[in-house]
């Protein structure tokens, strides 16, 4: 497995990664990834300072992606955007790669990392607690994903 940044012609694939794992999850509704408007064009959404979206390439498909943004409002604190892999990719350790780059990444820029995710997400909440990510009460701010009930931050 190959990761590497976005390139313009991997945008419809994680798309449809996105989609397919939020279908999994139940998460396919209003408030979530599902009604992102950028959701298609990554490629040019992470282009600007202080952001970045990676893949995982497995025989020319993508598996897994993650991305770091800025936290609307908050300069100092990033968000881990969009980290999603597909069943083939879970239980291989790409993750674990593929976060330690996100935050390699995070922390030139800023000094906390804060997501949203689901409860339902069982998998992936322990993933983000063993990795140093501290469970919050509410969202930090209004975002569009308002349908995400987990919530988490992490110093850098």
């Amino acid at each position: 497995m190959l990761i590497r940044e976005i390139e313009e012609k991997d945008n419809k694939q994680v798309e449809d990664l996105i989609r397919t794992c939020l279908i999994e999850f139940g998460a396919n509704k209003p408030g979530t990834a599902w009604t992102d408007p950028n959701l298609g064009d990554f490629y040019n959404l992470y282009k600007s300072e202080g952001s970045k979206y990676w893949v995982v390439e497995e025989n020319a498909k993508i598996v897994a992606g993650c991305g770091i943004g800025p936290v609307e409002g908050i300069p100092d604190i990033c968000e881990l955007q969009k980290m999603y892999a597909l069943k083939e990719a879970r239980g291989t350790g790409i993750s674990s790669e593929l976060l330690r780059l996100a935050l390699d990444f995070a922390k030139k820029h800023y000094k906390k990392c804060y997501l949203e995710t689901f409860n339902n997400m069982v998998a992936a909440n322990k993933f983000y607690k063993k990795n140093g990510f501290m469970p919050l009460e509410k969202p930090l701010n209004a975002t569009e994903h308002f349908a995400c009930d987990a919530w988490y931050i992490k110093t850098l």
